[in-house]
């Protein structure tokens, strides 16, 4: 196996790079060309790979592939190729050189939220004695898992505990403390450090610390790509903190990401407040307020209905003895409203006959009988003649149609069936 040259782990603003091919080859059912050296960042430690371009020259005329991955397997980077890459297609020689280049802006984006993750990771374990076990950096936002253990100096986090360490984290950037990364060659050598995280790896460690690596809180080892000091994050946001699986899960952003967050959130709240007709400070309360009013109707509307169908059904019912088969169609009661009614008349109706309550809005019709006659089985032996579909039991039963005109005629049949 080919061990590639990582030039990002010496320079994380080196951009491009001209290298010579080792290989191209299948990685995983995609085609991938390995190097001898590289500026790409492979999949790992919880950052995404970076992306950008592999070029060559062929016959004079260059050629230029998208990389949409990275990945490493035992010291080999394998630049994977998009979908702009297609079998036949032609391919650098052994020994031949490429030129590498990464996109910057999804480069420096991860290093931004990498180093946020490093920085508020630190926060908890100074502040708290909370240890990260857990990071995921996805595409809406980043997540830490902070376990209190032993030397933890609270029994749990909640909001305010995230305010407290959002607005520390965020002086920290403002502070623009130095990033240092430090090599050992064994874990008996790395050790000797201040680290917020015991090492579970043995030789070739990279440790990234934050300010003085005298009292440095923030140590930790890790594989990711870094600034060289904290203001270059920008900005470090929590959304909400939760308890999982025995721990505290953060989620939370940083970098270009938080900011553009922010500005989301902050349109929205712009917006709000131009429908509500408040400003910033009144928000929460005119919401409550409108809230507040939206359950009185609520509550009105409920009793109103409830008043609508019980006079309904009274006239339903008095009408039931001598109307033989009955049918009444509705548009303003929801279909809900239309199942309440029919439990309210089913008992009532006719050994042998049946109610129909049409919902005109969805050419919906309902059937009810007090259960002499199976609504559900006349639906599913039925409906379908008239391309209609449904089911239901036997006291009650919906068909639903395409056409209005289907209705009536499904009523008809049902009750010639019936009679």
């Amino acid at each position: 196996m080919v061990k590639t040259g990582r030039d990002f782990s010496e320079n994380v603003y080196l951009t491009k790079t001209t290298a010579t091919v080792i290989e191209c080859c299948e990685y995983k059912g995609r085609m991938a060309i390995v190097t001898d050296h590289t500026v790409f960042f492979p999949e790992g430690g919880g950052q995404s790979s970076d992306r950008g371009f592999l070029s060559f020259e062929e016959g004079g005329t260059e050629l230029r592939y998208e990389v949409t991955e990275v990945q490493e397997n035992e010291g080999t980077i394998y630049h994977i190729l998009g979908d702009d890459y297609a079998s036949g297609k032609a391919l650098p020689a052994s020994d031949s050189e490429c030129t590498l280049e990464i996109e910057w802006e999804h480069r420096f984006e991860n290093m931004q939220r990498h180093c946020g993750e490093h920085i508020l990771s630190g926060i908890f374990y100074r502040e708290f004695g909370g240890i990260n076990r857990g990071f995921h950096m996805g595409d809406e936002y980043m997540t830490i898992d902070i376990s209190l253990e032993e030397e933890a100096k609270v029994s749990e986090l909640g909001r305010e505990d995230c305010k407290l360490a959002e607005r520390l984290a965020n002086q920290v950037i403002y502070e623009n403390l130095p990033i240092t990364i430090r090599h050992f060659d064994s874990k008996a050598e790395a050790e000797k450090q201040p680290m917020r995280k015991k090492l579970s790896i043995e030789n070739d460690i990279t440790l990234v610390g934050i300010g003085s690596t005298e009292n440095d809180w923030g140590c930790v080892a890790c594989c990711g790509t870094h600034p060289s000091a904290t203001g270059q994050v920008g900005m470090l946001k929590i959304y909400k903190v939760e308890p999982n699986k025995g721990m505290f899960r953060i989620y939370f952003e940083a970098g270009s990401r938080a900011f553009a967050r922010y500005q989301e959130d902050f349109d929205t709240l712009t917006e709000l407040g131009r429908r509500l007709s408040a400003g910033s400070g009144d928000i929460l309360s005119k919401y409550d307020s409108q809230a507040e009013k939206n359950r009185e109707k609520g509550y009105q509307l409920t009793m109103l209905k409830k008043e609508v169908i019980a006079r309904e059904a009274k006239s339903i019912i008095e009408e039931l003895p001598g109307s033989g088969f009955f049918s009444r169609g509705y548009s303003i009661l929801s279909l809900d409203d239309l199942s309440q009614l029919a439990r309210e008349i089913g008992p009532k109706v006719p050994s042998g006959k049946l109610a129909f309550l049409i919902h005109e809005p969805s050419t919906t019709v309902l059937l009810v009988s007090s259960g002499s006659v199976d609504c559900g089985k006349l639906v599913r032996d039925n409906a379908s003649i008239y391309n209609g579909k449904g089911g239901g039991n036997d006291t009650l039963a919906r068909a639903i149609f395409t056409k209005d005109e289907y209705i009536e005629t499904f009523i008809d049949l049902l009750e010639k069936h019936l009679r």
